[in-house]
């Protein structure tokens, strides 16, 4: 879908209705412009909160203290350099 918008004096863009919908862009949303060469991507950034539960997490990890993790995951790593 190629929707075009103009620049106002300020350097605001209205993104296009049809653009919104395709995106499912709401009011209080935050979007995010990626630059690749001379062009421009617009996306949704995600709520991480709708991302929770969606990453496996390995049983020996879960319910343990985050620092407890961090310190195992270094004593892996530091193991596996041997």
């Amino acid at each position: 879908m190629d929707v075009a918008a103009r620049v106002t004096s300020k350097g605001q863009v209205t993104v296009p209705k049809a653009v919104r919908d395709a995106l499912g862009i709401e009011a209080g949303d935050e979007i995010v412009f990626r630059v690749e060469g001379s062009r421009a991507v617009l996306a949704k950034v995600p709520d991480f909160l709708d991302l929770a539960a969606t990453v496996p997490v390995p049983a020996a990890k879960r319910n343990v203290a985050w620092d407890q993790v961090i310190r195992n995951t270094k004593r892996a790593r530091a193991t596996a350099r041997r």
